[in-house]
């Protein structure tokens, strides 16, 4: 095993002689010794010592203590300082707080190589401990998701780079703050603050996932949906001794899931519910007519008259355009709790909810077909149109929708037989 070289910084020639002595007796180098703390630090930097043993006074314009400190901070070598008796019981209250890192003179060899040995170990440790916690800070700071660590009282002790981007907050701002003050939480839910997390999961001795809903009120003011958990953090013994937030901006993934399921739900022309969001809403009124003796509904079906030969003039872009112009146009008909459907092609489905009798019904098919008789301007050209409209209501008891609709399609094929342009009720 080779030698550990220490530098010993000594400016009485006798003790530095007999220092030098001991240490290679008990084994190790001693390549140097240096009488100022000026060429001390010279010394580090050229040979870089596993140790340097130091006299804590001595003579210049930089003392023991000084040069230590420079040797430990900038170089990270472990240093041991030699002390007088007298110069110890001066010098213990400030600098010498820490045991193993000095020693008396006079002293023996056993206690020299002791006192050099617990200072290495000792420098061997921080060494490991730092180099693990660089690691698992590299390891942190590389995620791509937030995480935020907090003390055992809920106050945030780190937090990576990511966290600082989606909070807003630094680091060095954030430091030893209440986590509710950095992590301002929402619940969109049922549009209450969440409170400290962190606390929370202590308290609980588990992890806890943030909620569905979960917004992140920035330090901007800005809202990001954010999700995942918080978690205890345990020690060997498993103790709580804080806790770790790690989540990320799902704003992008919400609005994926809205797109599926606005494609799902919608008309992705016209943007009306299409046929399945229909089929559903006219299932809950055909259920809410049965449990409410006074509650009856409407279903209106209507056909476009004469959409093919503008489609066929005009091209299916002019067509398109017209479309959504008549779903606008067949929206402000209704009231703000009825629903207004593309079923494909030109056709279109309404129902009516709420309805005192069927006179209710026939008033908006007449409001629809004045609506649709005014012109509507495309590309330069006055367009214009009717519709074939069939109703059917919920007095004669339904219990399925497609009997319903099928119900309502006949009428809307009479409205057509009658010359078009008007509304026929099923009977």
């Amino acid at each position: 095993m080779f030698a550990r070289k220490i530098l010993v910084v000594e400016d009485e020639k006798i003790l530095a002689s007999n220092i030098r002595k001991s240490l290679q007796k008990l084994g190790y180098s001693v390549s140097e010794i240096t009488k100022s703390g000026e060429e001390a630090i010279k010394k580090v930097a050229e040979t870089h010592p596993h140790l340097v043993l130091i006299d804590i006074c001595l003579a210049g314009e930089i003392d023991g203590v000084h040069v230590a400190d420079i040797i430990q901070n900038q170089f990270h070598v472990p240093v041991v300082y030699l002390t007088d008796r007298s110069e110890y019981k001066t010098l213990h209250k400030n600098q010498l707080n820490e045991p193993f890192n000095y020693i008396v003179k006079p002293f023996i060899e056993s206690d020299l190589h002791f006192a050099i040995e617990m200072a290495l170990y000792k420098h061997q440790s921080k060494k490991i401990l730092y180099e693990e916690k660089q690691r698992l800070t590299a390891i942190i700071n590389s995620m791509g998701c937030a995480v935020i660590v907090t003390y055992a009282n809920g106050c945030i002790q780190m937090m990576n780079p990511t966290a600082e981007i989606i909070t807003g907050w630094k680091q060095s701002e954030a430091f030893g703050k209440n986590l509710v003050e950095v992590v301002n939480l929402v619940d969109k839910d049922i549009r209450e603050k969440i409170g400290n997390l962190a606390t929370h999961v202590i308290e609980a001795g588990e992890v806890f996932n943030l909620p569905e809903n979960c917004t992140l009120i920035t330090k901007d003011g800005k809202e990001i949906a954010i999700g995942d958990n918080v978690a205890p953090i345990r020690d060997q013994n498993g103790n709580i001794t804080g806790a770790v937030l790690v989540f990320q901006d799902i704003t992008k993934r919400k609005q994926t899931e809205a797109q599926l399921i606005r494609n799902a739900f919608y008309d992705g022309l016209t943007a009306l519910p299409n046929r399945v969001l229909f089929l559903d809403r006219l299932t809950q009124a055909i259920e809410r007519s049965k449990r409410r003796s006074d509650y009856y509904f409407a279903v209106l079906f209507l056909d476009l008259d004469g959409f093919k030969e503008i489609n066929d003039r005009f091209g299916h872009g002019i067509g398109d355009d017209f479309l959504i112009a008549i779903a606008r146009r067949l929206e402000s008909c209704l009231r703000s709790g009825d629903t207004v459907a593309r079923f494909g092609g030109d056709e279109f489905t309404v129902l009516l909810e709420d309805i005192k009798d069927i006179t209710d019904a026939t008033n908006v098919a007449k409001r629809i077909q004045k609506s649709l008789r005014l012109p509507v301007n495309l590309n330069g050209y006055q367009l214009s149109t009717t519709a074939s409209i069939g109703i059917t209501w919920s007095f004669t008891n339904y219990d399925e929708p497609a009997t319903l609709l099928r119900d309502a399609d006949i009428a809307m094929y009479r409205a057509k037989r009658q010359g078009k342009a008007t509304y026929a009720i099923f009977s």
